[in-house]
């Protein structure tokens, strides 16, 4: 892999690496030759960039399942450790099948996750089914996430003006169709979800041979789950090869007249990851990047500080990132992912 001479650190990525992650995170399996055309290259050249950076964990592209779509229901949990206690309560969270985005925040003492439940009245047995039974956890605090203003198959990435608008638009799906009832998975459907969160590029024979069926049948409902909003495709990648060495949980308290005007006025900043209603006393939360803390104070202190109806402001530094949205591959805590 190519280095930038600073210790073998991989180089940076360049412009047609960051055009590359827009366009797989427009359309996750859109042919190569269908990618080349609108970066202008050849199609020899996308599979190369392609394969060299999924090979080496610089990105890689997952397909996952949109919780509202299937009924469930989304928790951000805190996690309050004794410093020795912390990474193994991460790893346990982290092995479970239900858990995302799981990473050592502040000074190694707290734990943050997202934890998906069937219903908010599972929430009791959700957290004490995933969290060890230890004297070291001093406090869980659990808050149901009401509303995402920003998220899902939208990413940094898609702020990055990497592709201009209308090659996006030359590669963006048809909008999803919202399903007037829940969507409900069968078994080989769920398997269909896993082989496509450890690979959202899977090859349909691979998919054939992991759900039983035929290669016609995978391709027709891969089309209907993304069709129907279920299946959306993102694209995990090291933050640091795109130029972003800090990354902070945000939780903000906000009058509630003026909550949907400010998560939505969030939604829009260039630094602003991830961004939800949550219930709890800090109501809304964001996962926030910066190049460096120089640019995260500037951030905090202008942007931030310019919404409506702020009362509050905590934030939380990443420390060590455990597991992202796909399943738990144990990353090098030196290698940081996108995004939550």
């Amino acid at each position: 892999m190519k280095t930038d001479g600073t210790a073998g650190r991989p180089a940076p990525f360049d412009e047609l690496d960051r055009r590359l992650i827009h366009a797989l995170q427009t359309d996750g399996r859109a042919p190569f030759s269908r990618i080349a055309a609108v970066l202008g290259v050849s199609d020899q050249t996308v599979a190369r960039r392609y394969t060299r950076h999924r090979g080496s964990g610089a990105f890689r592209v997952l397909g996952l399942a949109e919780p509202r779509a299937l009924g469930e229901v989304e928790w951000l949990v805190r996690v309050q450790c004794a410093p020795d206690a912390a990474l193994p309560v991460a790893e346990a969270l982290a092995r479970r099948p239900d858990t995302s985005w799981v990473s050592l925040m502040s000074g190694g003492t707290e734990i943050a996750a997202v934890c998906r439940s069937g219903s908010s009245e599972h929430s009791d047995a959700l957290l004490l089914q995933k969290l060890p039974r230890t004297p070291s956890v001093v406090g869980v605090a659990a808050h149901c996430l009401l509303h995402e203003f920003y998220g899902g198959p939208q990413s940094m990435v898609s702020k990055s003006g990497a592709l201009t608008a209308e090659e996006a638009a030359r590669l963006s799906p048809p909008p999803p169709r919202r399903p007037s009832e829940t969507v409900v998975l069968s078994d080989a459907d769920r398997r269909l979800f896993e082989a496509l969160g450890r690979d959202g590029r899977a090859p349909l024979d691979e998919l054939a041979a992991v759900t039983g069926w035929s290669p016609t049948t995978v391709r027709r409902r891969l089309a209907a789950l993304r069709a129907d909003g279920v299946l959306y495709y993102d694209v995990d990648y090291d933050l640091r090869l795109f130029g972003y060495g800090v990354m902070v949980a945000l939780w903000l308290s906000v009058e509630p007249a003026e909550l949907a005007a400010t998560g939505e006025a969030l939604a829009t900043h260039p630094e602003v990851a991830f961004a939800g209603a949550t219930t709890g006393p800090n109501n809304l939360f964001a996962s926030v990047l910066c190049r460096d803390t120089s640019a995260l104070y500037t951030y905090l202190t202008t942007r931030v500080a310019a919404l409506p109806g702020v009362r509050t402001m905590e934030s939380s530094p990443r420390i060590r990132h455990l597991k992202g949205p796909g399943p738990y591959l144990a990353f090098s805590p030196a290698a940081p992912r996108s995004r939550r």
